[in-house]
């Protein structure tokens, strides 16, 4: 038997709907890489540098801020 999730922690549920597992499934690993759980594991598989993880943050920076741009160059009205 598990232990009840604490204040903090959620549970991530998906109802099966017609025997459809499949689609179950995929719901699951939506909300699985939206709730960035996934890539929180993958962090914890190894142990990363210090110098690797600011690397790393800068690099997730700029992506973020490219798409921002992105986005912002989309939505302006050109003229």
């Amino acid at each position: 038997m598990r232990p009840p999730l604490s204040s903090n922690q959620t549970g991530i549920e998906v109802s099966v709907r017609d025997n459809d597992v499949e689609q179950a499934i995929k719901a699951l690993k939506r909300k699985i890489a939206r709730d960035g759980l996934l890539k929180q594991i993958k962090s914890k598989k190894a142990y990363e540098k210090p110098s690797e993880r600011r690397k790393r943050k800068e690099r997730e920076s700029k992506r973020r801020l490219r798409k921002a741009m992105a986005r912002r160059a989309r939505r302006a009205p050109r003229g």
